[in-house]
């Protein structure tokens, strides 16, 4: 749906192809966003939890992707506010949220796909991809609240609720917290 309203937007109108392409991978992004802890989880129908977790590690992959397509577009189209976001100088409080997001995401990827060649327990890596991917979460939720853009108010408010109940859900199921605490004791 968020798509869909991005792409009969009026705010399109005066923009070019580019930065049509970055704001449209922001979307998508958002939307993998979304597909990651159902994936996880095994929430989808068809794609039981082992299957959803090696699809999960490849919508990964397809995450970090859109978010560098979004922000090598917007790149293109303007570096000196690119910049300003990257060294968190820009006045716009949703660049920070984004660039927060961008590169604890991008943490959660390479945990991800180092996985099991690092020396640290399961235990350990669970938590700390979820913890990436819970801050991953937030920060790009609140980036896109914040943006008065093609997505719409009303459908980005609806994605973001359901990522936001997706990726919680998926932690209680998970009980990654509860799991460390008795570990300690």
């Amino acid at each position: 749906m968020p798509l869909a309203v991005a792409a009969t937007s009026p705010l399109l109108e005066w923009r070019d192809p580019i930065y049509i392409i970055a704001g449209f991978a922001g979307v998508v992004a958002m939307a993998i966003v979304l597909l990651q802890p159902l994936l996880a989880g095994g929430y989808l129908p068809g794609l039981p939890a082992p299957r959803g977790k090696r699809v999960h590690l490849w919508t990964g992959l397809a995450l970090v992707s859109a978010i560098i397509i979004h922000v090598g577009g917007l790149w293109l189209t303007s570096p000196p506010d690119v910049v300003d976001a990257l060294l968190f100088s820009s006045p716009t409080p949703f660049s920070a949220w984004g660039v927060t997001a961008m590169w604890v995401l991008f943490a959660a990827a390479v945990l991800a796909t180092l996985g099991r060649r690092l020396p640290i327990r399961p235990r350990t890596w669970r938590l700390g991809h979820t913890a990436l991917a819970l801050v991953g979460v937030v920060g790009s939720v609140v980036h896109a609240m914040l943006i008065e853009g093609t997505m719409g108010t009303a459908s980005k408010a609806v994605l973001c609720v359901l990522v936001l109940a997706a990726t919680f859900k998926l932690l209680v199921d998970l009980r990654v917290w509860s799991r460390i605490t008795r570990s300690r004791t």
